[in-house]
C-alpha cells in the first residue's frame, strides 16, 4: 500500500474516533510536520529497508513524549438538588491538557507479539465545575485538581507484518498510578471557602490503544493514540458540598504519544 494512502487512512480513522476536540487538534498539529518529512523520504525508503535487523533483537529501549487530556468521570449522588439548601444543580468535569515524559522498554515474546513497559512522569489538571442556583441567577464554582503522576503501565503489543519501513499495532494492558501531588493530609476544616477536592494517592487503570511505526535510518519513530480508564473511586469525602455531592469520581485519560526507539 502506498505511504500516502496509509497516512490518509490514519487521519480518516482519527477523525471518526471519539477523542476530545482539544487533544484531537493537538494531535493533528503535532503529527503533520513529522508526517510531511516522512512523505518526503517515502520514495527512497520504499526501495530500501531501514534497520533491517531490528526485529532480530529481543529487547529495545527508547523514550516517549506525549500530550495528555485528563478528565474525571463524575457520578453525582441521586436527587442532587434535594440534598443541599444552597441549590446545587449540576457537577461536571472539564478536561485540561498536560504532557508526559517517559522511558520505553520493549521485550519480544513472538514474531508479532511484544511486552511493553513505559514508566513515565505525567503533569495533569482537571477542573470540577459546580453550578448553583442563586437568588437572582445561577453561578458556577470551579475547583482545580492538579496532579503529578508516576505511571507504570504494562501492555501487550500486537504488531503487523512489516511493510518495508512501516508497521501498525494495537495494544492493551493495565497500569499502576501514584499521584505525587495528592493532598491527602490537608486539613479541610481550616480551608473554609478555599476547600479543595482531595484525591487519593494511588489508582489503577486499564488501557488500550493503537499506533503507527516508521523505521528511519537511525531509529524507529512511532505515533500512538491511547485511552485509559481508572478503576478506583478517587475523591476523599469531606464535610463540604464539593465532596458530599459526589457518589464516585474516576479518572479518564486520552494520550497522544511520540516514541523514539533504537
Amino acid at each position: 500500500m502506498p505511504r500516502h494512502t496509509l497516512i490518509k487512512s490514519m487521519f480518516t480513522i482519527a477523525h471518526k474516533a471519539p477523542l476530545p476536540a482539544r487533544i484531537y487538534r493537538q494531535c493533528i498539529k503535532g503529527c503533520l510536520p513529522v508526517l510531511f518529512i516522512l512523505m518526503l523520504g517515502g520514495k527512497t525508503q520504499a526501495q530500501e529497508m531501514n534497520l533491517a535487523g531490528y526485529d532480530h533483537t529481543n529487547m529495545h529501549f527508547g523514550f516517549i513524549i506525549a500530550i495528555n487530556s485528563t478528565n474525571f468521570v463524575v457520578q453525582p449522588i441521586s436527587n442532587l438538588g434535594g440534598h443541599f439548601q444552597d441549590s446545587l444543580k449540576t457537577i461536571y468535569s472539564n478536561p485540561q491538557t498536560g504532557f508526559n515524559l517517559g522511558i520505553v522498554s520493549e521485550v519480544k515474546i513472538g514474531p508479532y507479539l511484544k511486552i511493553r513497559f513505559v514508566p513515565d512522569l505525567s503533569f495533569a489538571e482537571r477542573d470540577l465545575a459546580y453550578t448553583f442556583e442563586g437568588k437572582v441567577d445561577s453561578f458556577t464554582v470551579t475547583k482545580k485538581v492538579e496532579s503529578t503522576f508516576l505511571d507504570f503501565p504494562i501492555d501487550v503489543k500486537l504488531i503487523s507484518k512489516r511493510l518495508t519501513n512501516f508497521q501498525v499495532y494495537v495494544l492493551a494492558g493495565a497500569k499502576y498510578i501514584t499521584d505525587l501531588a495528592s493532598q491527602t493530609g490537608v486539613n479541610q476544616q481550616l480551608a473554609g471557602v478555599n476547600a479543595t477536592v482531595r484525591i487519593i494517592r494511588n489508582d489503577y487503570a486499564y488501557e488500550a490503544g493503537a499506533g503507527l511505526q516508521f523505521f528511519l535510518p537511525y531509529f524507529k519513530f512511532g505515533i500512538e493514540l491511547k485511552m485509559s480508564q481508572g478503576i478506583r473511586n478517587l475523591f476523599i469525602k469531606d464535610n463540604t458540598v464539593y465532596t458530599q455531592s459526589l457518589e464516585s469520581l474516576t479518572s479518564q485519560v486520552f494520550l497522544v504519544s511520540f516514541t523514539f526507539e533504537g
